[in-house]
């Protein structure tokens, strides 16, 4: 006989693993970039087409709530990938013990924040 389980339907009293965290933000990533696609498709569009369109886009970048939005989808996409591949291994059976999965979901975690930084700081530089 099963041992009877108790059932916790308050939102604030569950605890979520860290690799359930990282399975919900993969997901929320991944919506975030797909919505974001015609952003990305009209930004590209108009910096090709004329040279003023191309400074009038540069300007909208230097806004400090712009700089803070791309900071985010940087964020993201470095996320998502990141997290991509780490669910591909598990695909696979690799990192499936709870201990190399716990180390794994905090590895794409802190890489990618590392990574989005040093990204971001890149850019800034040039």
């Amino acid at each position: 006989m099963q041992k009877e389980r108790p059932v916790y339907l308050d939102i604030h009293k569950i605890r979520l693993p860290i690799p359930g965290i990282v399975s919900i933000f993969h997901r929320f990533s991944g919506v975030a970039l797909f919505i974001c696609i015609p952003l990305f498709l009209w930004l590209f569009s108009g910096t090709l087409s004329h040279e003023s369109a191309f400074d009038t886009y540069y300007a909208l970048v230097q806004n400090p709530l712009v700089k803070c939005i791309l900071f985010l989808l940087l964020l993201a996409y470095v996320y998502h990938s990141l997290a991509g591949v780490r669910f591909l291994l598990l695909d696979i059976h690799k990192g499936t013990e709870l201990k190399t999965a716990r180390a794994s979901a905090k590895a794409v975690i802190v890489c990618a924040i590392v990574l989005t930084v040093i990204i971001y700081g890149a850019c800034l530089l040039s």
